[in-house]
């Protein structure tokens, strides 16, 4: 077996972007390269690593659990790469971080884990809260730089932001679900769906607001502040989601299977990145955690 770093990439992309075509198209390549390079890795890994189906492909159990891997080594390679090159620049003092509880888990941990390994002289201190706490305390300087949502910031002018991620919404569905069966959805079909919400980072606000544009109030079953909980309670038949591929992944945590599917009409996207208070000269700590976070997107998008 001799898996390569461009096999990797290819991979990723592939799985991220849910279609070979759309891959290609991201990398800048011949579908027939992405389609070979995955044919060699489920040769040389003797597993499936997607299922293929009308709308594109999803990863199968082996190929969700690969994807972990393949991301976190091409990440790690590129923080390899940068602390050669910053072997001589060290780092110092105290970087202050605010995080929203969606960004927390998914956004987050991976940036903090490769930046403090890079910077291990720095004191880095967190707290969580909500988006409009954030940005009042970057605006009064308790705060260097927030990772959180950005699509609404309440005070833009008083703040500069960097987009890392940006992610659309789709219909969560368990796998057995009669909308399944249908070639394609619209934003119509889902209205008289019981709803399961998540209440953080203005998530319940755009389901609903999506949905009411039908004229009738939608009809919420479940509130949670818990992804997990939105996970379980799908996957079991309790209700649909509508949320962002950010915190999709395949199976809850009983093992169960969930359905991501693309919905017709104007959805939405949630767009999470680095805020910090703008006109102001920020710490080398803070310049390099952003640049440690710039880092980390690009290697998604390669």
């Amino acid at each position: 077996m001799s898996l390569t770093l461009k096999q990797l990439r290819y991979f990723v992309a592939a799985a991220q972007q849910g279609s070979v075509s759309k891959a290609a198209h991201a990398l800048s390549i011949s579908q027939s390269a992405v389609t070979e390079a995955i044919k060699d890795l489920e040769a040389d890994l003797g597993v499936a690593l997607f299922v293929r189906h009308p709308r594109g492909i999803t990863t199968t159990p082996e190929g969700h659990q690969f994807l972990r891997h393949a991301t976190s080594i091409l990440a790690e390679v590129s923080t390899a790469t940068r602390m050669v090159a910053n072997s001589s620049k060290k780092v110092q003092g105290r970087l202050n971080l605010g995080v929203t509880s969606l960004t927390a888990g998914y956004v987050l941990s991976d940036v903090l884990s490769r930046y403090r390994r890079l910077n291990p002289d720095v004191e880095v201190t967190a707290i969580e809260d909500g988006g409009e706490y954030l940005e009042h305390l970057i605006i009064g300087g308790e705060l260097d730089v927030a990772v959180m949502v950005t699509t609404h910031l309440r005070n833009p002018q008083a703040l500069q932001s960097e987009i890392l991620e940006v992610s659309p919404f789709r219909l969560w569905l368990p796998g057995d679900h009669r909308l399944n069966r249908q070639q394609s959805i619209d934003l119509s079909d889902v209205v008289g769906e019981p709803l399961i919400v998540l209440d953080v980072d203005e998530m319940e606000q755009e389901a609903i607001k999506l949905l009411s544009a039908f004229g009738e109030r939608p009809r919420v079953t479940f509130r949670t502040r818990s992804v997990e909980a939105v996970r379980s309670l799908v996957a079991t038949g309790a209700g649909v989601a509508l949320l962002p591929d950010l915190v999709y992944r395949p199976w809850s945590l009983e093992g169960d299977r969930i359905q991501s599917r693309d919905v017709s009409g104007a959805l939405p996207v949630v767009q999470v990145g680095l805020v910090w208070r703008r006109g102001s000269a920020i710490s080398d700590a803070a310049r390099e955690f952003v640049a440690v976070a710039q880092a980390q997107h690009d290697v998604k998008l390669r």
